[in-house]
């Protein structure tokens, strides 16, 4: 099988990816018919009520992620996965049939989404940790980039679905097509074959203290702490397309629901593209997490410039690849640095990090849109992701002692090194720049060739091939040391 989808050889996979895509494709249709209902139905075109909206969807992650996180540890996630997904069909079915008999009102949206936020806030650490029971350790970065594609395969058909039911039948019947999904998802949970589950590391201790204890280990990680710093800052302010594009398609472009749902599945192009990139990558690094933030930015404020429909539409791809390079690697270096007891712990934490500052930027992003205008909204999320990879890589230079040096070598390159190991090259191609060092963490920057965060990069100075951090070489012992004992203990 190509390397690129071997986490499906593991049948457990195969029948959660199966039923992760139709589940995917429903949510991003309900997520085009939420905003449209909003910003076309229930109000006069109001870009803050799309924003409070979103907003409310996304806040439970962030208050309820400690709680979350011990659930996800010390509860079989299967089963949590299980009731959160039926519990999320309820509330699409309920918003859905109260949008079809036309007695929805924008109060009873808000409601329903904070509902669906905490429910959400619980499924998603279950949901991440839940990958590393399905494949082996080394298949699990593979994996990761697969469930990402499979979220951009949804996005990809599922707002151009989405777009044309609306354009039909009104946005009621969306809801209700999203609520028949969430049934793929629960009907995979529920056929898997349990035994060959990988088993979740035992429960020590009570509950009392597990949150202090999964701040704690953060908080002794600065490695994690950059990653949680980076992606706190770009969802916050860069990931905010489900309602920047709502806007630039009915403010600036004058467009309907069928070509707002375009947008989406176009950028989802790119998203795509990125993700089976990143399902090839057997070994994530910090510099990708980095250098595809820097990419990211430019790509943003290059779309936001764009004067006409398509060619803001066809400006989306770059962006889609650059998220998901971005998304993709900085969730797999984590998980593959973090020890597995504290995995579902540390997920919440950076869950609601990623997701849990859109309470905070939707509502400024929908009133900058009303104040200034729609392209001011992209744009801002563009200089803000740029600000924070140079930040990232000042406090690189600082802590590890990195020192740079730009030259051309059959394009440009950028040397660094550092302190704490020897020199990487890294090559960004004609139309980019790499920055490249090592750390104890695996950190550094990479450029991104062409309209993707993606670079090829010789090391000089890792202690294996890969170039795999001392963390995540350290979570891989252990957890293959905690499989033999598994096996031993079955013998």
């Amino acid at each position: 099988m190509s390397p690129t989808f071997r986490a499906l050889q593991n049948p457990n996979y195969r029948l959660w990816a199966s039923g992760a895509i139709v589940s995917n494709t429903g949510t991003w249709m309900q997520r085009i018919a939420q905003d449209w209902l909003v910003l076309t139905q229930l109000t006069d075109n109001s870009g803050v009520a799309v924003g409070i909206v979103t907003g409310l969807q996304f806040a439970p992650v962030l208050l309820l992620a400690p709680v979350a996180g011990v659930i996800a540890d010390r509860f079989e996630r299967r089963k949590v996965l299980i009731t959160t997904q039926v519990t999320s069909g309820v509330l699409a079915l309920i918003l859905g049939l109260m949008v079809v008999t036309d007695i929805a009102q924008l109060w009873h949206v808000y409601v329903l989404a904070t509902l669906l936020g905490i429910v959400a806030a619980i499924d998603a650490p279950a949901r991440q940790a839940f990958v590393s029971e399905l494949v082996p350790i080394e298949d699990l970065p593979n994996a990761v980039g697969l469930n990402s594609a499979s979220f951009h395969g949804g996005r990809l058909i599922g707002p151009g679905i989405a777009g044309l039911l609306i354009s039909w039948f009104g946005t009621g019947p969306v809801f209700l097509i999203n609520a028949a999904t969430f049934g793929a998802v629960v009907f995979s949970l529920t056929h898997m074959r349990t035994e060959e589950l990988r088993k979740q590391p035992p429960r020590t201790g009570g509950d009392k203290g597990a949150v202090r204890a999964g701040l704690s280990y953060v908080r002794h990680r600065p490695d994690l702490i950059l990653i949680l710093a980076i992606v706190g800052m770009v969802g916050t302010f860069g990931l905010n397309f489900q309602l920047t594009s709502a806007l630039m398609a009915r403010l600036e472009f004058d467009k309907g629901p069928g070509q707002y749902g375009i947008l989406g599945s176009i950028m989802a192009i790119g998203s795509l593209g990125g993700a089976f990139l990143a399902a090839r990558r057997e070994h994530p690094r910090m510099r990708l997490v980095i250098g595809a933030t820097l990419v990211f930015g430019v790509a943003s404020i290059v779309a936001a410039l764009m004067p006409t429909y398509w060619s803001f539409a066809i400006a989306l791809i770059p962006v889609g690849l650059s998220s998901l390079t971005m998304m993709t690697a900085a969730n797999a270096t984590i998980q593959l640095s973090t020890a597995p007891e504290m995995r579902g712990r540390v997920m919440a934490l950076y869950m609601a990090i990623f997701m849990g500052g859109t309470p905070v930027g939707a509502p400024i992003i929908g009133w900058i849109g009303e104040s200034f205008g729609a392209r001011y909204t992209i744009l801002l999320g563009g200089v803000m992701s740029i600000i924070t990879a140079v930040a990232a890589v000042f406090w690189l230079r600082r802590s590890q002692g990195a020192r740079m040096r730009v030259y051309w070598q059959q394009g440009p390159r950028l040397l660094v090194t550092t302190t704490r190991s020897r020199a990487e090259q890294v090559d960004a191609g004609a139309s980019g720049a790499a920055v490249a060092g090592g750390a104890d963490s695996g950190a550094a920057v990479a450029g991104a060739a062409g309209s993707g965060a993606s670079a090829s990069a010789s090391s000089g100075g890792a202690s294996n091939g890969a170039g795999v951090s001392a963390p995540v070489e350290e979570a891989v012992r252990a957890e293959k040391a905690h499989e033999t004992d598994d096996a031993k203990s079955a013998a």
